[in-house]
């Protein structure tokens, strides 16, 4: 446990030292596709030039174009982002609401670029960006959670209607948004906005152990994540083999 309090203290601390402004990428856009963009991105600013007034309009025209490859999209879309114009910033912003599929996360990460890079040469302030897989709002990330049932054995319906209880209660009174939880035989997921100052290891902490006065039925070890969501697959995976490493250390 020591471990893992290590991590949340040091996973707090980190926002409690940002100077400046910080934004969060609200849209849930994979990892592996951020770092795409970012490399991708970074090379169009170097070797693009400032934007034209005819560069401007055939960029937007291409973009509601169906015919516009995804390749070329997503290097209009950067190209704009890079731009550090007004214009392209409003229409990256128009253009995300009716995106094509194919580049819709590339679209919401040119807006994010556009936006931070707009606000730091008008003000002073620092802008700090901050991506996670599941994204966020506001000043909350959003995180997946897991807490199995102690011994694998099924929650009892006086046991679900507790943790239906202590869970919202708790996340509420802390200013955390819960969007999602769901109660399943051995396990609980819950998807749910976190402040990012907050020490969300004493409350969860908290929670199980509330809920545990009523018969000791949650496990004080759970998965906590804000790269995806666990597939039920990948849960129930994850629990046999919990439940056989604790087999095998008994």
């Amino acid at each position: 446990m020591k471990d893992k309090e290590d991590i949340f203290s040091k996973f707090r601390d980190s926002f409690s030292k940002i100077d400046g402004r910080f934004h969060i990428l609200e849209q849930r856009v994979p990892v592996e596709l951020q770092m795409e963009y970012f490399k991708y991105s970074e090379r169009i600013r170097k070797e693009r030039g400032e934007l034209t007034d005819i560069e401007y309009d055939t960029f937007v025209e291409t973009l509601n174009d169906e015919e516009t490859s995804t390749e070329y999209k997503r290097y209009v879309l950067s190209s704009l982002a890079a731009s550090h114009q007004v214009r392209a910033y409003r229409a990256l912003e128009k253009y995300v609401n009716h995106s094509s599929e194919d580049v819709t996360d590339w679209a919401y990460m040119a807006l994010m670029e556009s936006r931070i890079s707009l606000e730091s040469e008008l003000s002073e302030e620092k802008q700090v960006y901050i991506s996670t897989g599941l994204g966020g709002r506001g000043e909350k990330l959003r995180f997946y959670m897991m807490f199995p049932a102690r011994k694998n054995v099924p929650f009892e319906a006086y046991q679900r209607q507790i943790i239906e209880r202590e869970f919202p209660y708790n996340f509420e009174h802390e200013e955390c948004e819960m969007e999602r939880l769901t109660v399943h035989d051995i396990f609980v997921e819950i998807v749910v906005l976190v402040p990012v100052r907050l020490n969300i290891k004493n409350l969860l902490d908290k929670i199980i152990n509330e809920c545990n006065l009523y018969g000791n039925f949650l496990y004080d070890s759970y998965t906590i994540t804000n790269v995806k969501e666990l597939t039920e697959e990948e849960v129930r995976e994850l629990l046999k083999k919990k439940n056989g490493d604790n087999q095998t250390s008994d």
